[in-house]
């Protein structure tokens, strides 16, 4: 599964830049779909799990980012009622520290091509690209823009 590694380099280059050791990710409550047809295809769907433990700085530069990736990589999330792309918990450790969990509902759809006799790859598919609302306005994705603003050097 590609998505949460996705996600996990998002973090460390923004939210938790040089904080690596307070992040966790586990997939839970996983499943695979699959139909019988001219292709073998199948999807995989489970729950992305999260975990900043000791989390200090503004719970704001954590949510932006997961939501910019949400947007592009389960874009279908902003789509539909009750608009909840995922769900968080917080243990407040103390006035300035807390252990926050996120969990995010993911799908990743898998193409399987043959390559030979008894041989195969597998090819994880993009979600489909959302035309841009203002074209033109950063010309990168809002991923790609948070990404490169956190490697800016500081003055």
């Amino acid at each position: 599964m590609k998505k949460p590694e996705g996600l996990r380099r998002l973090l460390l280059a923004t939210a938790l830049k040089d904080q690596a050791e307070k992040l966790q990710l586990y997939i839970d409550r996983g499943g695979v779909t699959c139909r019988r047809g001219r292709n073998l295809a199948f999807a995989y769907s489970y729950t992305l799990s999260v975990v900043v433990e000791g989390y200090t700085g503004d719970v704001d530069a954590l949510m932006v980012p997961i939501l910019a990736w949400v947007a592009e990589q389960q874009p279908d999330l902003l789509d539909k009622p009750p608009y909840e792309p995922f769900e968080f918990e917080s243990e407040l450790l103390d006035a300035t520290s807390a252990d926050v969990s996120i969990n995010i509902k993911l799908t990743e759809n898998v193409l399987v091509d043959r390559t030979g006799q008894r041989e195969w790859s597998t090819r994880h598919l993009d979600e489909p690209v959302i035309e841009d609302a203002f074209p033109g306005v950063c010309g990168v994705s809002l991923v790609e823009a948070l990404i490169a603003e956190a490697s800016e050097p500081t003055p």
